[in-house]
């Protein structure tokens, strides 16, 4: 549990007058009980811990509040119907009719307001946030910064790391890592910031030095109500909700700094809205909104010039920025890369960083589960890759192909094929499952439609659903399209199927290491038993 080792202490009556929450029944000297802490899940909570029993999908939290009272919990913040819940109870229970809306400050206050203390970046997009997220922590820690990382991979506090469970925390655990970090003494947080954090109010009391924007494709419409609800979600890392929001009324999350790259129509949009909202905050945006552009003839502050490819997928470009001009090279292969390298320079000159400083470090920079190579002797390329979005998967597939159509991958071979293993996950957004199929299938030689994590829904739904879209695209636009419901035997079947020359790309785990089927995660990890497969292939040659 990451927590600080001396968290400061804090009064319940400063909690009432911070959030306006009233005590329930009768809490005669309530107002003095000192609290070190805050937690929302009951078996997680510490002694002198605040309980937050908030309304879930399943249950309301505040059902387990006698569970978080014996494990030390000294009070308990709850909604009207959560009071009702609790009943009589042996702490005091304040009573707020939104307890959500406050959890995010009220968090940040009762650990110090420890982000103030931090330089922090946020990222946010459809794609491209962890490998960003990455390349802008080389950059800070090549400036002499001691920096952490909280994304969808890892968690990692001045090289100590951590696995993660959520991309973004929920506010009482990340103002508590927020605190613990200012006692490691570090300066700098990356931190990937997703659609459901900003909806739900998870980084509200953060308070950002840095807002990044990569992209906007579709994804998470199980969770937003459309395209608009899910800019609206990505747009409060950057402007403040309005009065005229939906919204309940919150806190501003809003960045100081905004870096966007504007590549497409969705960071178009969101540039001028920035632009729009710092002129009429302070009459000039200069400083604290730079764009970001790959596409030839978008203007913006910072441009990508064209990239030269490396051998192993290396490529070099020169970002261009104001009053400046930098060589950036990547280990990282294909176009969107370029997008996510000259996006992570502008973020680290926006925090102060010496663009040519930060350059200088992406050079080495691996991303787990990102086109990650998998090598045993064989005569081919064996890739592991993240894309589990429509758009990420064409991305990737054209990367491959563009590739193969370059014999960059073992010269001499001739121009070889591309197999693509491809599944998608339960219960998330089920209108981009046969788009999905789609973008696997159109441009491959083989696409085998697999499983992916099925969760709580039948596997056999989920690949209809994939390979519908697979089938749908004309013959003479894809290769071979199969049904393979076992991962494990899909990525084998592709491996064998695979000749000197070739590629082969399992997408959609990347960095993972289980698999998650009828609510149980069994151990399953993409690049191991990628390697197990090649490698009995190879030792099946050897002797043969």
């Amino acid at each position: 549990m990451l927590r600080p080792a001396a968290p400061p202490a804090t009064t319940l009556r400063t909690v009432a007058e911070l959030t306006g929450a009233r005590p329930a029944g009768s809490a005669a000297g309530f107002e003095d009980i000192q609290l070190t802490g805050i937690e929302q899940r009951s078996n997680a909570v510490l002694p002198g811990d605040l309980f937050a029993g908030l309304a879930g999908d399943r249950a309301h939290g505040a059902r387990f509040a006698r569970g978080a009272v014996e494990r030390g919990a000294v009070a308990i913040l709850t909604d009207p119907a959560g009071a009702e819940l609790i009943g009589e109870i042996a702490v005091p229970v304040l009573v707020h009719d939104s307890p959500r809306a406050v959890l995010g400050e009220l968090s940040s206050a009762l650990y110090g307001d420890p982000s103030r203390k931090l330089r922090i970046v946020g990222i946010t997009g459809t794609s491209g946030k962890t490998t960003t997220s990455y390349l802008v922590e080389a950059g800070l820690a090549a400036a002499g910064l001691r920096t952490a990382l909280i994304g969808t991979i890892e968690t990692r506090i001045g090289g100590v790391r951590v696995p993660s469970a959520l991309t973004t925390p929920e506010a009482p655990q990340l103002h508590a890592m927020f605190a613990l970090m200012v006692e490691r003494g570090v300066d700098a947080v990356v931190m990937e910031v997703s659609s459901h954090a900003l909806a739900l109010g998870r980084v509200d009391g953060v308070r950002f030095a840095v807002g990044a924007f990569t992209n906007l494709s579709q994804d998470h419409l199980d969770f937003h109500a459309g395209f608009e609800d899910y800019f609206a979600a990505k747009r409060r890392l950057f402007v403040p909700d309005g009065p005229d929001s939906a919204a309940a009324p919150r806190p501003s999350v809003a960045a100081r700094t905004a870096v966007i790259c504007v590549d497409d129509e969705w960071g178009q949009r969101l540039a001028g809205d920035v632009s729009d909202c710092l002129a009429a905050e302070s009459g000039d945006a200069a400083g604290r909104l730079r764009t970001v552009a790959t596409r030839a003839g978008v203007p913006a502050d910072w441009t990508a010039g064209p990239a030269i490819a490396g051998p192993g997928g290396t490529q070099e470009f020169t970002a261009s920025g104001p009053g400046v001009n930098v060589d950036v090279r990547l280990r990282l292969p294909g176009a969107y890369n370029i997008a996510n390298g000259i996006l992570a320079v502008a973020v680290c000159a926006a925090a102060g960083v010496e663009a040519q400083t930060a350059a200088a470090a992406l050079g080495a920079v691996d991303v787990p589960g990102r086109m990650q190579r998998v090598d045993r002797g064989q005569e081919f390329l064996a890739v592991v890759d993240y894309a589990h979005k429509p758009a990420a998967i064409e991305s990737v597939v054209a990367t491959l192909r563009t590739w193969l159509a370059e014999r960059r991958l073992l010269p001499g071979l001739g121009e070889g094929r591309l197999a693509v293993v491809v599944g998608a996950g339960g219960d998330r957004d089920a209108g981009k499952r046969p788009l999905m199929g789609a973008a696997a299938a159109r441009g491959s030689d083989l696409a085998i439609i697999t499983d992916d994590n099925p969760r709580s829904e039948d596997p056999a739904a989920i690949r209809a659903a994939v390979l519908a879209g697979a089938q749908a695209v004309p013959g003479a636009e894809r290769g071979e399209v199969r049904e393979v419901g076992d991962r494990a035997a899909a990525i084998r079947i592709a491996v064998d199927w695979a000749q000197p020359g070739d590629v082969v790309l399992v997408a959609g785990k990347g960095h993972e290491t289980g698999q998650e089927i009828a609510g149980v995660k069994h151990p399953f990890d993409d690049r191991e038993v990628l390697a197990a497969a090649l490698s009995e292939k190879t030792r099946d040659l050897t002797h043969s």
